[in-house]
């Protein structure tokens, strides 16, 4: 088996699963989110793009369903001992294969929690199994339950993440050189996603973003490149990734002299981000630090340019995001805790100037207070 951590780590996890599942009188959960049973058996795969399930039961039991071009996968990646593959045909309804599956586990009229909240669960399959469930048993929603428990990182999880900051930093290291006049995004993003790869990284959950001129104003990839102007911004969010374990960095960078507006922005963004820093540690919530964020930004006049969050955890992730859950936004009670893996970023779009201004990383927690895990620190980059 080709595992990323030890079995007794995997053993804890288990252990954190079943006895929130006793907590919570859950007979058993059905897991549709990858990064869930990635975090619990290993089990690495992009399969659940169709439909697949993992079946674990509170006695700690677990069962997955998938399709016959993931059962190798499974058994090399995972330690998942119990495999049963529902046949792709016309009109193939798997949820009635994990009806029987179910009835085989001596689970009719139980109490299942079902995660609904995922990539893994489309409208479809939400619709076969609600109608092949419905009459089953008592059906829970707990989209948050495995989630939650992958906040708190361990240290061979974090060791993870300290590997994927480093190929962050690494990666603008080679987009530096390249950030010039005449420069092509082409061969910035080439030369960022080939850093993490050639330190031994993994893909990330999403594509890097990058964008000049307006484009540098968007906060998601597009297709398309562009070449550098000699007075030019461009706006790049990128991850390195280990084990598919993210650490995040954001900026935006001003080719030729910084207008005033560029400089106002930074300094809004590295005072709010310092501000943060002060509070991103246990006692507060993550809510506390979105208030922080609105705070210091609607201060400064702000409040049409900034965005509705400025950040969230981070983890092991798959396609089509790399964000976790937990979000740092309005009133959002998640307490801070040690050891967790959090990226604050500050996003500052002024359509009206067409001035772009962003600045972001990732911390680890602590008893105190916040570790960055990136050696750039907070200062303002310019080519």
């Amino acid at each position: 088996m080709a595992l990323h951590f030890a079995e007794e780590e995997y053993a804890s996890r288990l252990a954190r699963l079943t006895a929130r599942m006793q907590e919570e009188r859950l007979d058993a959960v059905l897991l549709f989110a990858q990064e869930s049973l990635y975090w619990l058996t290993g089990y690495d795969t992009f399969g659940y793009c169709f439909f697949q399930t993992l079946v674990v039961k509170r006695d700690g039991s677990m069962v997955l369903l998938t399709r016959s071009a993931d059962l190798r996968q499974a058994r090399h990646t995972s330690n998942i001992e119990r495999i049963e593959i529902w046949v792709d045909r016309v009109n193939a309804d798997p949820a009635m294969d994990l009806k029987n599956l179910l009835s085989e586990l001596d689970l009719l009229g139980c109490r299942i929690g079902i995660e609904y909240d995922t990539h893994g669960m489309t409208g479809k399959t939400a619709r076969l199994v609600d109608n092949q469930l419905s009459t089953f048993g008592e059906l829970v929603d707990v989209s948050m339950l495995v989630s939650r428990l992958r906040l708190i990182k361990s240290a061979s999880e974090i060791a993870h993440v300290e590997k994927a900051a480093s190929l962050a930093d690494d990666a603008l290291d080679a987009a530096l050189p390249l950030i010039r006049p005449g420069g092509s995004e082409a061969d910035i993003l080439a030369a960022m996603q080939g850093a993490v790869f050639a330190g031994g990284g993994d893909y990330p959950a999403n594509e890097f973003i990058i964008g000049s001129g307006a484009d540098a104003l968007l906060c998601r990839y597009k297709a398309g490149r562009r070449v550098l102007d000699a007075n030019d911004q461009l706006t790049l969010e990128w991850a390195g990734v280990s084990a598919h374990y993210h650490a995040a960095m954001m900026r935006t960078i001003v080719i030729g002299e910084p207008t005033n507006r560029h400089r106002e922005l930074y300094s809004a963004c590295r005072e709010t981000i310092q501000a943060i820093e002060m509070v991103l540690r246990p006692g507060n919530t993550f809510g506390t630090v979105f208030d922080v964020h609105s705070r210091i930004m609607d201060e400064r006049g702000l409040a049409r340019h900034r965005l509705n969050a400025c950040g969230y955890s981070l983890g092991a992730r798959f396609s089509p995001s790399w964000m976790e859950h937990q979000m740092f936004h309005v009133g959002n009670p998640q307490e801070i805790e040690p050891d967790m893996s959090l990226f604050v970023h500050m996003i500052i779009m002024d359509s009206d100037s067409g001035t772009a201004m962003t600045l972001g990383q990732t911390y680890l927690t602590t008893d105190d207070s916040p570790r960055p895990l990136s050696r750039y620190g907070l200062d303002f980059i310019s080519a």
